[in-house]
């Protein structure tokens, strides 16, 4: 086993900080939206339960796997750090570069953007107040919340998350106890399909929904920081994607099945319509209150994860030495992160790059998990028997990429956005290596 760790007063994150880290990391803007667009796509509610069902079984499967990961290695750097290591430093550099543009800023400007628009609809907006405004101050403040302590940005963080998952549990043991008065459920009426075409269909829901999944593996970012080490690590991961996963399917199951089929379908703000249904304009008020923390943490814990990455790229000499930081918090990493969503807000409408989003990302985790099944010179676990947990892994990387290939099929613009972004993190190596600062740290 590779026992890379940060000396021990540097690990200041309790794995139930860590737990909130990954709650706070999935339950973003794509749970509270994707539904809607899935149900315009699919025509029938129970084939987008199937696909929240399909998503829920690669995430618990995910964080299963990247536990095994962090036996290997317990130190910060998520896929960056593993593909570095396992494979090459290319493909850590590549996995660092999909991070910075798709899994960290394209993700909390998403989320960000999603913030403002439940906050401060566009008829409610003052003339004299430009849009992203909200967005912005959201970020400004999360950056300096994590830029300046990692303890307190954690403790802040977990108080954030347990307020959301309250208010969100309340919801639904609200909405359970008057379900005799929904009305939703059913199909819409949608083009004949072909066969295959239905399959890619259901493969791209899929992909949206694995965004909402995402951050299942969010404990493994600051693994180097964990006061428990890889065992808190792993408890982490598969303690909360089984705690949000309950969540997902008992919100949707409200989403789809309160409100007319008809009404949801295609709508962005699916929860703010279910929760009018089900208690009229005042828990739609509640509600957009509750998306509205859900979002702000989500947000907060992406500027906790994502500068881990690139101080840990900048270490290793593939990125910029100026962002490396000796001790944490990696208070530049964490405000170039700021500023890099910052000018996404600003300049990018994100609703159209929900594929790009889910399929650049899970392609990313896929071929990390991979990492499993021949990283053989630790000369640790990696070299004993093959495992029954094993299968888990090859589960997760196998059902991943067959719906990864799926969707692209369906989705080609999406698929050679995805492939714009490796090419782009490819010549960036390049680069880097020909000016000589890549080097190998194997």
């Amino acid at each position: 086993m590779i026992d890379e760790r940060a000396d021990d007063q540097f690990r200041l994150i309790s794995t139930s900080a860590l737990s909130m880290l990954v709650a706070a990391s999935m339950i973003g803007a794509g749970v509270f939206t994707t539904s809607g667009f899935a149900l315009a796509d699919l025509g029938s509610t129970s084939l987008v339960m199937c696909a929240w069902i399909v998503g829920a079984t690669l995430a618990i499967s995910g964080a299963i796997s990247y536990g095994m990961l962090a036996d290997r290695i317990t130190e910060s750097g998520g896929e960056y750090l593993f593909l570095s290591r396992f494979v090459h430093p290319a493909a850590g550099f590549v996995a660092g570069w999909v991070s910075l543009l798709a899994g960290f800023t394209g993700a909390a400007a998403y989320a960000a953007t999603a913030f403002e628009s439940y906050a401060l609809s566009a008829a409610a907006r003052p003339t004299w107040l430009p849009e992203g405004s909200l967005a912005i101050v959201l970020v400004i403040g999360a950056t300096a919340m994590h830029a300046l302590n990692t303890r307190r940005g954690a403790i802040s963080q977990s108080s954030l998350v347990a307020i959301k998952l309250s208010l969100l549990a309340l919801f639904i043991i609200y909405s359970l106890i008057v379900m005799p008065t929904w009305s939703g459920g059913g199909t819409l009426p949608i083009e004949k399909r072909s066969p295959w075409s239905s399959v890619g269909s259901f493969a791209t829901s899929v992909m949206w929904i694995s965004l909402s999944y995402s951050g299942f593996n969010a404990a493994i970012y600051v693994a180097g920081e964990a006061k428990d080490g890889a065992r808190g690590v792993k408890q982490a991961m598969w303690k909360g994607t089984i705690l949000v996963t309950v969540f997902y399917l008992l919100l949707n199951t409200i989403f789809l099945y309160a409100p007319d089929v008809s009404s949801i379908a295609g709508q962005q703000d699916i929860a703010a319509i279910a929760a009018s249904k089900v208690g009229g304009a005042n828990l739609a008020w509640l509600v957009r209150i509750i998306v509205c923390t859900g979002l702000a943490t989500s947000v907060s814990s992406i500027l906790m994860a994502g500068p881990r990455v690139y101080a840990k790229m900048a270490k290793d000499g593939l990125f910029p030495r100026y962002f490396d930081a000796p001790k944490p918090p990696p208070t530049r990493s964490v405000l170039l992160q700021g500023a890099a969503i910052i000018v996404v807000v600003l300049m990018t409408g994100l609703r159209d790059l929900l594929s790009y989003l889910g399929l650049t990302l899970g392609i990313s985790a896929a071929c990390t998990v991979a990492t499993l099944f021949f990283a053989r010179q630790t000369g640790d676990k990696a070299s004993q028997p093959f495992k029954s947990r094993y299968i888990i892994a090859g589960y997760y990387t196998t059902g991943t990429l067959v719906l990864a290939a799926l969707a692209a099929w369906n989705r080609p613009a999406e698929a050679l956005a995805t492939l714009a972004t490796i090419l782009a993190g490819v010549i960036g190596f390049a680069l880097l290596r020909r000016h000589g600062s890549g080097k190998r740290n194997a």
